[in-house]
């Protein structure tokens, strides 16, 4: 029997790759022992169990990016978040551990290399975290989920997605997805959310420009976040929702989107062949951008800057991309080309090379 170890945690983006990969791997090898390391205050603490996967826990130690009392105190507790990895690895006969970035993450790399157990990384984002970015110099296998990140050795493989967009019919889909948001089937539909919290900047794009959109002849299907309080117009063809929680019922139903540019997210809607314009979220390193990149190089996507997304961008280049067949087309063709829905059987057999070269 093959135990595994996979570390990770924090945020969806790294929770939600590690369950897909856990699920395939528990769905081939129903008697594998497969277990989760996460800290507990990372997401993971209440999406692991859930799904039904022992979860077990190592301190949460940020790397110090300043030089303060907690960078001082920083190798001391590293060595400790360490020290309950390698007692994890010899206690529960760990045959190899599989990275996807966190808090977790980087002790997992240095007492599976301390333990000599294969380690597989994977990196989600366009530019590589620091916990990947040590984890792979000495890792087996690194898989990248874009064309390009920065990180040694690493191989496109995708990123690993859910079973429902993996699996999902878009057009066998479509009439129950109308039905769903009480749109149209047959009219064409935009697709606007910024995830569970909404983008604000998108919200207040909307707000100015949802009539264009329906002037145009299109439906507007637009998330707002559960956290927003954008009044709902309530007009036939703007379905305005908080929250959704079938979003494949909404990428069956839509023609094209407009975004933020998260990893999965963009994984998910190139996976699908949707065309997309993408608005970067502007904080952090700038990963955002990077992500929208590729897709963007291969037409199947516009990125416009959130400080520029205005109601007037909607109207001058969103709105007349609506209108524009052809184009949307050719989007929709090369979304094909750079989407990969195969990311978790890639990852999977990552693993596999890693446990046959230690065999």
């Amino acid at each position: 029997m093959t135990t595994y170890l996979l570390a990770g945690g924090g945020t969806a983006g790294h929770v939600n790759p590690l369950l897909a990969v856990a699920d395939a791997l528990r769905e081939r090898e129903p008697d594998a022992q497969i277990l989760v390391l996460g800290t507990r205050e990372g997401l993971e603490a209440r999406l692991v169990p859930e799904r039904g996967y022992e979860l077990l826990f190592v301190d949460k130690v940020p790397f110090p990016r300043r030089p303060d009392k907690a960078a001082a105190a920083f190798p001391a507790r590293f060595r400790r978040a360490i020290a309950q990895v390698r007692g994890h690895i010899r206690e529960r006969g760990v045959d190899v551990v599989v990275g996807f970035g966190g808090y977790a993450a980087a002790p997992a790399y240095v007492a599976a290399r301390g333990a000599r157990v294969p380690v597989i990384v994977h990196e989600a984002n366009a530019k590589p975290g620091m916990a990947n970015a040590l984890g792979a110099r000495r890792a087996v296998g690194v898989g990248v989920a874009f064309e390009g990140t920065p990180i040694k050795r690493g191989r496109l493989v995708g990123m690993p997605l859910r079973r429902e967009i993996v699996d999902l019919d878009r057009a066998a889909l479509r009439d129950e997805a109308a039905a769903h948001f009480e749109l149209d089937a047959a009219r064409s539909t935009l697709l606007v959310f910024g995830g569970s919290l909404g983008a604000q900047r998108l919200n207040e794009a909307f707000s100015g420009a949802w009539q264009d959109v329906l002037d145009a002849g299109w439906q507007l299907l637009h998330v707002t976040g559960e956290r927003s309080d954008l009044p709902d117009p309530g007009v036939p063809g703007y379905a305005m929702r908080r929250y959704v929680d079938r979003m494949d019922l909404a990428f069956a139903l839509c023609d094209l989107i407009v975004s933020r540019a998260g990893a999965a997210t963009v994984s998910e809607i190139s996976a699908l062949g949707i065309p997309a314009v993408y608005v970067p979220y502007a904080v952090g390193n700038g990963e955002q951008a990077l992500n929208a990149a590729s897709a963007v190089r291969a037409g199947a996507a516009i990125l416009i800057p959130d400080a520029e997304f205005t109601a007037d961008r909607v109207r001058s280049e969103v709105v007349p991309l609506l209108a524009d067949e052809r184009r949307r087309a050719a989007m929709t063709d090369a979304a094909a080309s750079v989407g990969i829905r195969n990311g978790t059987q890639n990852v999977v057999a990552m693993i596999d090379e890693a446990l046959r070269g230690r065999a």
